[in-house]
């Protein structure tokens, strides 16, 4: 293995729930405001996701008070993500869900998946528990 992957590796951590195009997904953002640090949810809808390795990115909207769409691009591996929560798994059938900017209302709305919504809530316990292992993890590394 190459350098640039090996040091790609060591920025990639798996403590999200498995989420694709289509899911209705609650991301906890860290804002930085002066020299005070602060957690805010940006809720919405994945509309697309693109890159790979420690490089992908995913793009969320959400409909604003006043009926406006606002889209937001989070890199998936930042340190500024503290978390992200699955809501809702859609059923489609695209990977790029471009044209919901342009539908309002019960058009613009994506079925949800046969699952139930145990099955949700399992895959963000796995997520949180994966992310309690790591944090474990390096707190021993840093008694040690």
């Amino acid at each position: 293995m190459d350098k640039l992957k090996l040091a790609e590796q060591t920025l990639i951590d798996d403590e999200y729930p498995e989420f694709k195009t289509g899911d209705t997904v609650v991301v906890h953002y860290r804002v930085r405001e002066g020299d005070k640090e602060r957690i805010q949810k940006f809720e919405g809808l994945v509309i697309s996701r693109r890159g790979s390795g420690a490089n992908q990115t995913f793009m969320v909207r959400k409909i604003s008070a006043g009926n406006i769409g606002v889209e937001r691009i989070f890199p998936l591996h930042s340190p500024f993500i503290a978390k992200i929560e699955l809501k809702r798994q859609g059923d489609i059938k695209r990977s790029k869900l471009y044209y919901l900017r342009d539908r309002q209302g019960k058009s613009a709305r994506i079925k949800e998946k046969d699952q139930n919504r145990d099955e949700v809530r399992e895959l963000n316990r796995e997520a949180e528990a994966k992310a309690a292992a790591k944090k474990e993890a390096q707190n021993a590394d840093e008694e040690e």
